[in-house]
């Protein structure tokens, strides 16, 4: 196992040390390791947090929204564990004059009962009028007035629950101790590999230590997870990984799946480690359909180390037909016996049909399976032999289907890709033949969009934990760790700003990253100190030209019909709009050729610094990067003829009689910048574009010019220029023309030059900004991305809770400050640390009320009672002591077995044999001693005896070898007794003081609550002021509806144009 339950583990120890004191040890060691309990204030509990018992949130429905008596029978709360859904019996039931259901918690619309079942299910309140439109069709239209209404007094339901959840001492001891057992008793384990020896492997290489601890982790671990920083090793970690497994008969073969265009690469980066390695590495070849049976006979017979294939080859292997019946028959048998549960629990019908739905299409499925037959020329994935399955760029599959009830949730992807589904089930199987620990998925960016793809990894790498912890709904897994915030976003026409509800804020982080790392082997740049160069970063902003500033209000013209409805979204959309707005950002020819090449745009002020770095770095043939996702070559298109798609012998001589006019090429900016340079007077056959290296050989020989100096200026798209470039020995400078949609992606980029094997000490990183344009809101969605995962990924232990930006999301937010016009922003983002600071005070004053109230109900009567009898005790061990004085220059004689001792001598001689008796931890009684009786207890930790002297207290005193010595310690221990005595009276005063005090301090009002409100009430006004729909405030989880005010766009378009940051559209190809 790779984590411990210590709590359990801890329990099954002291009871076999009761039985044989050998475990006492064991006692020590997993006392020590226990995580420290938390308490109530610690813990974030979420209305709709699945652990917690339905009774809870129906003793507090009850409770807050006064349900009368007569009505608690009806209304009832259930959960269904099968579909995670919460549902509320008899909501309707309440009578419209209830004052909480329909005015303090509720809404006209919407009563309180209604409002808590959504708040329950993770969602957002929603109030939408039925409307007739021109052709008398009926449509659902949502009310923006309502909805904010409604979605204050979820607000204010969600803040109701908080404060009650752990009013109540024994519900809060309860909980507490609850979820210390099921969340806060693991330790994940720390791996060490330095002791492996790897035979074999080439002596000129050395791993490092962390390539070492990730080996162990693969090696003695389950299945692993390499979150390495891109550059630190993971191809020999995976290599040596499956080699030493195999010898050690850990597994039999081994697939590697990677990227498609770096097989050959992987294949001599193996070979160069295990040169004497028996490696099978597939060929675009070998998977056309008349070789695809034959290779697959290969890998399933032949004896190889290692198999390496791409990622597209990898989904061509089916599973088993038989597997993916079997399958389909337990999802069947699920989904029948979820639809019993939810009947049972009077769920609704909605629920019920839906899920009955699902049964019939999976049969419907099961039944075309079946009468397919079978097809005897697919070998299947089982039957290749594998039981190690290794996976590079792992985030390429992180698009897995996941059901949610949530709704509208920015950052949250429902998609499924057919490809992930794939490795789900290979995963799943692999999990089956290996115990879960066959598979081995490396990334350097395990998260790259959106919180979906932590838990996504945590299916694929750690399904059955997720299982044992009722985790495998999203929802469940997003109620203990994850939150919804509403916040400000500039709206992605770049002239005002909205309010989005997306995931962002986390609580619980350390549980929830305790349960990852059983799985993640997490390295990040500050923990490797890799060889890697410094960086220094460049923000480059470049001003608008007079088209560009025209355009974007053109933009936001578009954006404003969509808004409101009036455009069939065939004709126009957010997408069109994005995609023309990042366009238009990157330079304006791109929109329309026709339109003038302007100085001063960042086309322009990249070509400068290009060659102003080319210049400098001559002797050295110094060598630069350009990404760039848009506006990307294209391949010359011959001119389509007519004759091929018709069979026509007239038209075909008419098309080679009359030929048509050329095409003029249209503009790129890639072409466009070659051009510049070569007529600043750069050799045309030192810029290369990565585009025209279209074959492996291509590939590797322009890589080879690039790391030489041949080649010094190599532009490019992530797409076809991130992972696996490694050109870095000479690069010193990086140029961002455009900001891609994923952070995951700037840190590939960065990763091509902040790379070992850089021979320049200080490299550059430029980043390129227009102004007033989509560049603004591109950056922070990139921002906001990356403050999330930095929060996941850091090397220290991680906070409560967090939603903050740190050092590494630094970059984006200067890009973004460069781009912010409007002074109300400074204001709304000082209001907002300032109210977060004020909100975390006040949660730091309630945790300590909820404290005192705990001590002055148990700790205090508990203590004082106690050190009543300390005292009653002390001063009757004192009378004791008294009655049995030594007599003067005499010995009071001590009783050992039976038998009187009155010489000192013979008293100590004595003692020490009848301890050399004692071999345990538990006292043995041996005799007394002026009036005490004593008992040796022997310590196997310290290796050491102790006397204990027993009347109505104990007084302890450690026993040496000299036997006059150990009388003289007795003798000492007792004459401790006056100030132990006066040592405990001191401390029942200090108890009856602490008593009064907290008494004092009970129930005394948090002393910031005007400041908290009124800069809270500003924070909502500014953001209302602020967003671009203008419909009221932006409360957190407030949604905004999806109409249109063009006033309020007219009168957000201020003189100071609002400036932008850089960023990309959600497609990862190249935009052309």
């Amino acid at each position: 196992m790779y984590c411990t339950y210590l709590s359990i583990t801890l329990y099954q120890a002291q009871r076999a040390a009761q039985q044989d004191p050998v475990y006492a040890v064991n006692v020590e060691a997993l006392t020590a390791a226990q995580p420290k309990d938390l308490d109530a204030s610690e813990i974030e509990v979420r209305l709709g947090a699945t652990w917690i018992d339905k009774e809870y949130i129906q003793q507090f429905m009850y409770e807050t929204f006064n349900t009368p008596f007569y009505l608690q029978r009806s209304i009832e709360v259930n959960y269904s564990s099968f579909t995670a859904e919460w549902q509320i019996k008899g909501k309707s039931s309440v009578s419209y004059n209830d004052v909480a259901a329909y005015t303090t918690y509720g809404t006209s619309r919407a009563n309180a009962y209604k409002i808590l079942e959504d708040s329950l299910n993770l969602r957002d309140v929603r109030i939408y009028d039925t409307i007739e439109d021109a052709d008398g069709k009926e449509r659902r239209m949502l009310n923006a007035k309502e909805t904010t209404l409604a979605a204050q007094k979820q607000q204010a339901i969600r803040e109701a629950f908080r404060d009650w959840i752990w009013r109540d001492p024994e519900r809060r001891q309860t909980l507490v101790r609850q979820y210390n057992e099921e969340m806060n008793s693991t330790r994940p384990r720390e791996y060490d590999g330095s002791h492996i020896t790897f035979g074999g492997m080439n002596p000129a290489i050395t791993l490092r230590e962390h390539q070492k601890s990730a080996i162990a982790h693969v090696l003695y671990g389950g299945n692993t997870l390499l979150a390495h920083e891109v550059g630190a090793g993971k191809t020999f970690e995976m290599v040596a990984a499956a080699m030493e497994a195999k010898r050690l008969g850990l597994c039999q073969k081994s697939l590697f799946v990677v990227p498609n265009h770096l097989t050959e690469q992987w294949a001599s980066e193996f070979l160069r480690l295990y040169p004497s390695a028996n490696i099978l590495v597939t060929t675009k070849k070998d998977f056309e359909t008349h070789n695809r049976k034959k290779f697959c006979a290969r890998i399933a017979t032949g004896d190889y180390d290692a198999i390496i294939m791409g990622h597209s080859q990898f989904e061509r292997i089916p599973i088993s037909r038989e597997r993916q019946e079997r399958l389909l028959y337990e999802q069947i048998d699920e989904i029948t016996e979820g639809i019993a549960e939810v009947q049972a629990s009077g769920g609704e019908r909605f629920t019920v049909k839906q899920l009955e739905r699902t049964r019939k299409s999976l049969e419907a499925r099961l039944e075309k399976l079946q009468a397919e037959g079978r097809k005897d020329d697919v070998v299947t994935f089982e039957q290749l032999g594998v039981d190690r399955l290794f996976v590079d760029e792992a985030h390429n599959y992180k698009n897995l289907f996941l059901y949610t009830k949530m709704r509208n949730v920015a950052g949250l992807s429902t998609s499924d890709a057919q490809k992930s589904s794939d490795m789900f089930a290979k995963c799943r199987y692999m999990d089956e033949i290996t115990g879960n620990r066959g598979v081995i998925f490396a990334t350097g960016t395990p998260v790259s969009n959106s919180m979906t793809e932590l838990y996504t990894m945590q299916r694929y790498l750690q399904y059955e934990r997720l299982q044992e912890l009722n985790m495998t709904h999203f929802d469940c897994w997003a109620s203990r760790f994850g939150e919804t915030v509403t916040a400000l976003e500039l709206a992605p026409e770049g002239t005002g700003y909205r309010a989005r509800t997306r995931f962002s804020k986390f609580f619980n982080l350390p549980e929830l990253m305790n349960l990852f790392k059983e799985v993640a082997d997490i390295k990040t740049a500050d923990q490797l100190n890799l060889p890697t160069p410094e960086v220094e970063y460049h923000n480059i902003v470049a001003q608008p030209t007079e088209h560009q500033q025209e355009m974007v209000k053109a933009l936001s013209e578009r954006a404003s019909l969509v808004h409101s409805g009036t455009v069939d979204p065939s004709q126009d959309n957010m997408l069109k709009i994005t995609s023309d707005g990042r366009k238009l950002g990157l330079d304006q020819r791109i929109v329309n050729q026709m339109l003038p090449d302007e100085p001063g745009t960042k086309v322009n002020q990249c070509v400068e610094n290009i060659m102003q770095i080319w210049r400098d770095g001559e002797a050295d043939k110094l060598t630069q990067l350009v990404f760039c996702d848009i506006s990307t070559p294209q391949a010359k298109a011959p001119a389509s003829k007519a004759a091929k798609t018709l069979d026509n012998p007239l038209l075909h001589a008419l098309e080679g009689a009359v030929p048509l006019p050329e095409q003029e090429p249209a503009f790129t900016v890639y072409d466009d910048i070659r051009q510049k340079l070569i007529a600043q007077g750069m050799p045309a056959d030192q810029i290369a574009f990565i585009h025209e290296a279209n074959t492996e050989v291509r590939k590797k020989e322009l890589f080879s010019k690039v790391r030489t100096g041949q080649v010094r200026v190599l532009m490019g798209s992530t797409a076809k220029m991130g992972a696996g470039t490694n050109v870095q020995d000479r690069l010193v400078a990086l140029h961002d023309l455009d900001c891609p949609w994923r952070p995951g992606d700037l840190a590939q980029r960065k990763g091509r030059i902040e790379r070992q094997g850089n021979q320049n000490p200080l490299v550059h990183v430029y980043r390129y900004v227009t102004e007033g344009t989509f560049d603004a809101y591109l950056w922070q969605t990139v921002e906001n991305k990356q403050k999330f995962i930095s929060q996941i990924m850091t090397s220290k232990s991680p906070v409560r809770s967090c939603d903050d930006v740190d050092e590494t999301a630094l970059s984006f937010a200067e890009i973004k400050a460069l781009c912010a016009g409007d002074p109300r922003i400074k204001e709304r983002m000082d209001l907002d640390v300032e109210v977060s600071r004020l909100k975390l005070m006040k949660a730091d004053h309630q945790s300590k009320q909820y404290r005192l109230e705990d001590q002055l109900l148990k700790y205090f009567p508990e203590e004082i009672e106690k050190h009543k009898g300390f005292i009653k005790g002390f001063e009757s061990d004192l009378e004791v002591l008294a009655a049995h004085p030594h007599p003067e220059d005499g010995f009071a004689g001590m009783e050992i077995r039976g038998d009187l001792l009155t010489d000192k001598e013979n008293a100590g001689a004595a003692l020490l044999d009848a301890c050399k008796e004692v071999k345990t931890s538990d006292p043995v009684q041996i005799g007394s001693y002026r009036g005490y009786a004593m008992s040796v207890e022997f310590s196997a930790w310290k290796q050491e005896y102790t006397l204990l002297l027993k009347g109505q207290m104990t007084h302890r005193a450690t026993l040496g070898t000299d036997p006059r010595g150990n009388l003289t310690r007795i003798d000492n221990a007792l004459a401790q007794m006056p100030q132990r005595l006066e040592a405990a009276k001191a401390q029942l005063d200090n108890l009856y003081q602490q008593q009064a005090a907290a008494k004092e301090e009970v129930g005394k009002p948090f002393l910031y609550e005007e400041e908290l409100r009124s800069k809270n009430a500003r924070l909502v006004e500014l953001d209302t002021l602020l967003n671009i729909d203008g419909k009221g405030p932006a409360h957190d989880e407030a949604v905004v509806a999806k109409s249109t005010r063009p006033s309020v766009l007219d009168h957000l378009k201020r003189p100071v144009p609002p400036r932008s940051t850089d960023k990309k559209p959600k497609q990862h190809e190249e935009v052309r």
